[in-house]
């Protein structure tokens, strides 16, 4: 009869040693994976506003716009507004500023 231990290390060479290599491997693999997929991943970067563009997009009803070359002013909603470019662009607080300093309303613009 052949004793346990015989069986035990039978077991042992044919079926154990062979799934712990080809486990080792799967896993050193799937890690080196895993780490060329963290590498290639780029940093997020938050950049800060411009006072110009912050202006622009805090705009509402109550603001007006108007060019600097130009005789008209607009709502900050309208589209003639948005076709001024930004370094042209002079705000006012309301209409009666806008009037005060030149600029007539513009009949394009509802709402003035």
């Amino acid at each position: 009869m052949i004793p346990k231990s015989l069986y035990f290390r039978k077991f042992f060479e044919v079926a154990l040693v062979p799934a712990v290599v080809i486990l080792v491997g799967l896993t050193s693999f799937g890690l080196g994976r895993l780490s060329v997929l963290q590498e290639q991943k780029g940093k997020i970067e938050v950049y800060e506003s411009s006072t110009s563009e912050s202006r622009v997009l805090g705009a509402t009803a109550g603001e007006y716009v108007a060019s600097k070359s130009g005789t008209k002013y607009y709502l900050a909603t309208c589209s003639g507004a948005k076709q001024i470019q930004e370094e042209n662009k002079i705000w006012f607080p309301s209409s009666q500023a806008a009037r005060s300093a030149g600029y007539s309303p513009a009949a394009n613009c509802p709402g003035l």
